[in-house]
């Protein structure tokens, strides 16, 4: 029946969500499935939802009758294997189809995310056009762009869905200025943000450059609060990434929170300030 999840690691939202993209395009019922796997329905159907987890060698049958084979299929196999492990380290190449997975379950199940910001907008809060410039500057393939375009508006969803997750964005004022595209560009993004600032469950603190020392120097990182499940830190780099759920380090990086808070501007001030910038960069273009 596989193990009780309850209590979801990063790594077993990854796996419930590729479970669920693969049953939603296998072509047959959940009914169909489960008889050919030998299973019940309903086992099947708590995979889709992560009540229940499957184990390694439920992983390995699914994967055989879909048809998944190599590497994809090792790979899922290994994450089924691993599930119950709290905190996953993944390193390779940008964008790495785990650590994507694991932060996109996050956002779709976090009831609460606190995200600090230096030198760039929070993945949520970008339009098209700057997450655009910011993929075609890191030099991927137009179609590859456009892919991971549409899959970062997408995931803002999360902001605007009927029951929302409540974000707190801090984020460095040098991130306004720094040119991700045109000046057109980055007053459109500027502007978004404001917009954004004036949702009930979205608030936006700028950090001043100079404002001396506080946590947020050692980098960026994103806070995760689930409604059934303990908390998690999540660290995005350039080609690597970690998801931490150890309870000291998110009682640090959950006071990090407010001490960064602490040196940052009032929402009030930062949506001034924002649009103050914006308008600056329109009077530019």
């Amino acid at each position: 029946m596989g193990a009780d999840a309850n209590g979801l690691t990063t790594r077993a939202r990854a796996l419930v969500a590729a479970i669920r993209n693969l049953l939603d395009n296998a072509g047959m019922s959940g009914r169909e499935l489960s008889e050919r796997l030998g299973l019940s329905h309903s086992t099947v159907s708590h995979w889709r939802t992560g009540r229940r987890l499957p184990t390694p060698e439920d992983v390995a049958s699914l994967l055989t009758l879909l048809g998944v084979t190599g590497q994809e299929k090792q790979r899922l196999v290994e994450m089924a294997r691993h599930a119950a492990e709290p905190n996953w380290l993944v390193v390779g190449m940008p964008g790495i189809p785990q650590q994507l997975a694991g932060a996109i379950e996050s956002e779709r199940s976090a009831s609460a995310i606190a995200q600090w910001a230096r030198d760039v907008v929070p993945g949520l809060l970008q339009t098209a056009d700057y997450a655009r410039a910011l993929a075609a500057a890191s030099g991927l393939p137009q179609n590859e762009s456009e892919a991971r375009v549409l899959l970062r508006i997408g995931r803002a969803e999360v902001l605007t869905r009927r029951h929302p997750v409540q974000l707190l964005a801090l984020i460095g004022e040098d991130a306004l200025r720094e040119p991700v595209g045109s000046a057109l560009v980055m007053a459109d993004q500027l502007r978004h943000l404001k917009e954004m600032s004036d949702r009930s469950n979205v608030t936006i603190q700028l950090v001043p450059a100079r404002v001396g020392w506080h946590p947020g120097w050692a980098g960026p990182f994103v806070l995760y609060d689930f409604p059934d499940a303990p908390s998690v830190v999540h660290f995005e780099h350039y080609s690597s990434g970690a998801f931490v759920l150890d309870e000291d380090d998110v009682r640090a990086y959950r006071s990090a929170v407010e001490v960064i808070r602490g040196v940052a501007r009032s929402p009030a001030d930062s949506a001034e300030l924002i649009g103050k910038i914006a308008e600056e960069l329109e009077q530019a273009a």
